[in-house]
């Protein structure tokens, strides 16, 4: 499987964690790398920021049009509207990209997993099956694909990893309760995950911009000192 490409933007000293950023439907790697200095992190945490760009596939709810995307959506039924077929192809691919940052020396437990809207769709399917623990999850206004298979195929090895879950709450997208669906079975489950909303529609807002922030540096400041 060949490497997913990726905008990367790097610290300006060494690499002491990594931050890898899915984006949305239609959106490319270059979308989301903005928000890097608008998360005013420390430059001390060393944080590598990369953001990979999803493959370029016909989406059918387009009118088949070829855009980058994470899976097809066929219906807008939040039921079947995540492909599960390209949810676990993208999951995989998303999955190589995080082995070879720990074989090039990155630990495990320094990476965040970040994604939007269908972004956060293949970071939640990835939380419960990773086999092995990450520092934290990032899901934005989002939702979850196959929910009726995370028994089965839930590993433990993130079970006590932080999720942020974040979602507006006019959000025309992705329905507010889609999110609080996949926040509760999560939590049911017994995962650590935490919930925040806000007044705004399918995006991001200062406020959470500013909580995703106190989110990584609790996540990735802790100990970099150390590093």
């Amino acid at each position: 499987m060949a490497l997913l490409p990726f905008v990367d933007v790097k610290p300006q000293g060494e690499t002491k964690a990594v931050v890898v950023w899915l984006h949305g439907l239609g959106d490319s790697g270059h979308g989301f790398a903005p928000i890097v200095p608008e998360l005013r992190l420390p430059a001390a945490a060393g944080i590598r920021f990369i953001f990979p760009h999803a493959p370029e596939i016909p989406v059918t709810v387009n009118g088949g049009m070829r855009m980058r995307a994470w899976y097809d959506i066929k219906t807008m039924d939040l039921t079947n509207r995540a492909d599960e077929e390209g949810v676990r192809q993208s999951a995989a691919a998303v999955t190589a990209l995080l082995d070879k940052l720990i074989a090039d020396g990155i630990p495990s437990e320094r990476i965040v997993l970040a994604g939007f809207s269908q972004g956060g769709v293949i970071t939640l399917h990835l939380l419960p099956r990773l086999p092995y623990k990450l520092a934290g999850f990032i899901a934005l206004s989002t939702y979850m694909a196959c929910p009726d298979k995370l028994t089965a195929e839930m590993l433990s090895h993130n079970k006590a990893t932080p999720v942020f879950i974040g979602h507006g709450t006019q959000d025309p997208v992705v329905p507010l309760a889609a999110g609080q669906q996949a926040y509760q079975t999560f939590k049911a489950a017994g995962f650590k995950v935490s919930w925040q909303d806000y007044r705004m529609p399918h995006s991001v807002c200062a406020q959470e911009i500013d909580e995703i922030s106190r989110f990584l540096q609790s996540r990735l400041l802790q100990h970099a000192e150390e590093l």
